[in-house]
């Protein structure tokens, strides 16, 4: 399938005009994403139609706290990704096609995909595991008709797309949980193959669309968790997203091409949970360390617990029409 925006150029160049990469690819040549590619001067996707996983997740896997909570989530996948994390969860699948070249997955419609998320109650759709920027196609169109069926769409996203590839999703795209992995330009250049600003520049252009944003940060002993870095990025959330941006810190686990760093200390992480209250962030909440209370939802305005989740499982929600029901305080989010 031919490809979305991307510009013709001399000698059958392609430039592609879908994640800040920008990339100038040459006939016969792929982008970094490796699942575009060009084509005689026509640039096309290698992977509309061709999901490597589809599940239905609860919501709070993405993880999105304040968004439907307790709700299913139809999740849907193709290989790449437009990263190179040494640190990648799910590199079996996004490193695929820069790995060893293979580009697989099912052929499964957009049509299809809705009627399945329809049949097995979901309330959303969420295009994650691997980077939903590099399937745009598919997203794009799925999400128009989800929208057609009552359904919400959410990106799980390192938010590398192009202020283009966002003007087009806007009117389809809810919500969002993007990955904030670090707050230096050096972490994103030398762990990730990429650049800090662009990802600065799509969480404020979709706050400033009216996109309901979470954030993550997955802390790495030794490479991101020195507080002032912490105290730096938690400020960028509370002044430029707002206060009501729930922070997601998440633990480390050695993986991939990352295995000589150890498992994040749960000191670490509630040293980051209380910088993020500092900076004035109502919701922050520990990820990949089930059982320590770090997955509630705790009132901003008088301290008790609203929604009490182990897990991803929603155990106990307490809201009211979206507000505490001690204080009366609002609880940001949608469908609270």
């Amino acid at each position: 399938m031919e490809a979305y925006l991307y510009e013709k150029m001399e000698d059958q160049k392609v430039r592609c005009h879908l994640c800040s990469h920008r990339c100038a690819i040459r006939p016969g040549k792929r982008g970094i994403c490796n699942v575009r590619e060009n084509r005689d001067g026509v640039l096309h996707t290698l992977v509309y139609e061709k999901l490597i996983a589809r599940h239905v997740d609860p919501i709070e896997k993405k993880p999105l706290f304040h968004m439907m909570p307790g709700s299913l989530s139809y999740s849907v996948a193709t290989v790449g990704c437009n990263f190179r994390c040494r640190f990648c969860q799910n590199a079996d699948i996004a490193q695929m096609p820069s790995d060893y070249g293979n580009i697989m997955g099912k052929t499964v419609t957009p049509e299809a995909v809705v009627a399945d998320a329809l049949k097995e109650n979901c309330r959303s759709i969420a295009y994650t595991y691997t980077e939903p920027t590099v399937y745009f196609e598919f997203a794009f169109e799925t999400a128009k008709r989800a929208h057609e069926k009552g359904l919400k769409n959410v990106f799980v996203s390192n938010g590398y797309m192009t202020p283009e590839a966002l003007k087009m999703i806007r009117p389809y795209l809810d919500g969002a949980n993007i990955d904030l992995k670090a707050f230096t330009d050096e972490f994103y250049r030398k762990q990730c193959g990429a650049r800090l600003e662009p990802v600065k520049a799509t969480l404020k252009g979709m706050r400033a669309a009216g996109i309901f944003i979470e954030v993550t940060t997955l802390i790495i002993p030794g490479l991101n968790d020195d507080p002032e870095e912490l105290t730096q990025l938690a400020g960028f959330i509370a002044s430029e997203l707002g206060t009501e941006t729930p922070w997601h810190i998440s633990r480390f686990h050695p993986t991939y091409k990352m295995t000589d760093r150890p498992v994040t200390p749960l000191e670490t992480l509630m040293a980051a949970s209380e910088i993020g209250k500092a900076a004035g962030l109502k919701y922050v909440y520990m990820g990949n360390v089930p059982g320590q209370g770090g997955e509630n939802t705790i009132c901003h305005q008088c301290g008790e617990t609203v929604i009490e989740r182990l897990g991803f499982q929603v155990r106990a929600n307490r809201l009211k029409d979206g507000r505490c029901p001690d204080c009366g305080a609002e609880i940001h989010g949608i469908g609270l």
